[in-house]
């Protein structure tokens, strides 16, 4: 592993996506722990003027807690690549289509990896139920967007309407996907290899934004209640998503495991949270044995550039 503890290190957080707050929170935990372990770090807030600021403080490598817009979905990392700054996590293509639900289920779907049954929506086209190659209840949410943010299941059809307004209002395209009915399981991603899966059993209807983020929401369960071959097949099946997308490092890849054990793929985050609720530090402890601190040390360890200078 490259010994970087002397390099300036930019810990990017914060940022322009409605998921603003939470990267500040996974951020400033992420600060933290570089700089209990001796590492030269620095806060940065990510605003419009990122080149700036990243060239005023002369950051030699930057450790990306963005999430949503502008940091999940390959800009920022495009912008290190032509800085030639050593970045965390994927690159900028597989980045972009992580963030992309329409491009990143047709990558699954091309791997042969299960995904929901889906249909895509530009604003001003007209949904009808009838029109649907799958009944109620469905699944509407965003196609660019993180954290479960506009998303909604649609049990009875005069719910769709408000559904699809909420969706529109963060993007201009949105999946409405067949309802799954399965155990909400998640695997870690470290390193390339699968880490361990967690259950998650919200006390809302589903894994929303307000169960991700709130103590007490959701119930974590590890390992998750599978059979053996079964908990094996989530694993693997998570990191062929990771895979299937050409991700590096470390991501966090979201499913439903049916009854009847098929891994249905909801998506991969490249760039998962990194907070004292989040899952991603979590499977790593118990599946891995790393402590937080230990986990970010990795993490900045596996920095790199993913376009070779000219």
């Amino acid at each position: 592993m490259k010994n970087i503890t002397s390099n300036k290190i930019g810990v990017l957080m914060g940022g322009l996506s409605a998921e603003r707050d939470v990267s500040l929170k996974s951020g400033a935990a992420v600060y933290n722990a570089l700089q209990s372990q001796g590492f030269q770090a620095v806060a940065i807030d990510v605003g419009r003027d990122l080149a700036e600021v990243l060239k005023r403080e002369q950051i030699q490598t930057a450790f990306i807690a963005l999430h949503g817009r502008y940091g999940e979905d390959g800009c920022v990392q495009g912008l290190l690549e032509l800085m030639q700054i050593p970045y965390t996590g994927s690159g900028v293509l597989a980045s972009a289509l992580a963030m992309h639900k329409l491009y990143s289920k047709q990558a699954f779907a091309a791997s042969g990896i299960l995904t929901a049954p889906f249909c895509c929506f530009r604003q001003g086209e007209v949904v009808r139920l009838e029109d649907l190659p799958f009944a109620l209840p469905l699944v509407v949410k965003p196609v660019q967007e993180g954290s479960s943010v506009g998303v909604t299941i649609v049990k009875q059809e005069n719910e769709l309407e408000a559904a699809l307004e909420l969706a529109f209002r963060y993007d201009d395209e949105v999946l409405v996907e067949q309802y799954i009915k399965g155990q909400e399981v998640q695997v870690g991603i470290l390193d390339d290899r699968p880490v361990g899966a967690i259950e998650i059993v919200p006390k809302n209807e589903f894994y929303d934004f307000e169960a991700k983020y709130t103590d007490g929401m959701a119930e974590h369960i590890f390992p998750a209640r599978l059979e053996p071959a079964l908990y094996e097949k989530a694993q693997q099946i998570g990191l062929e998503a990771h895979r299937a997308l050409g991700c590096k490092g470390y991501s966090r890849v979201d499913l439903l495991v049916t009854d009847a054990g098929d891994c249905y793929v909801l998506e991969v985050n490249t760039l998962p949270g990194m907070t004292a609720l989040s899952l991603l530090p979590e499977i790593a402890a118990k599946g891995a044995g790393l402590s937080f601190n230990e986990l970010v040390s990795r993490i900045i360890e596996s920095a790199s550039l993913s376009i070779k200078a000219s």
